[in-house]
C-alpha cells in the first residue's frame, strides 16, 4: 500500500486500511521506530490524563483489550 505525503507533510491512509486496524475518529496512531524502519501502534488513551498516575504504568505495557476480554466464555468460578 502507498500513501502520499503531502506539501503539509500530512498523510491519508484509506479508509480499508484505518477500519482493519480498528480506528475511529479521534484515535491516534503510534510511530515506532524498529530494526528495519517504523512500526504503527494504535494508541487508545493518552497517559497524562491519568494525573498522578501517569508515571505507574509501564510504557512498555501492552495496551488493555476490552473486546478481547468480552469474547472470552463467561467462567462462574471466577466470581466473588
Amino acid at each position: 500500500m502507498i500513501v502520499k505525503i503531502t506539501s503539509e507533510d500530512q498523510v491519508t491512509f484509506p479508509a480499508g486500511a484505518l477500519e482493519g486496524l480498528g480506528m475511529q475518529p479521534g484515535d491516534q496512531l503510534e510511530l515506532e521506530k524498529v530494526s528495519d524502519g517504523f512500526m504503527l501502534k494504535r494508541r487508545r488513551f493518552d497517559p497524562s490524563l491519568l494525573g498522578y498516575l501517569h508515571d505507574k504504568i509501564d510504557p512498555n505495557a501492552e495496551p488493555f483489550d476490552i473486546e478481547k476480554i468480552r469474547s472470552q466464555p463467561y467462567d462462574p468460578s471466577l466470581r466473588d
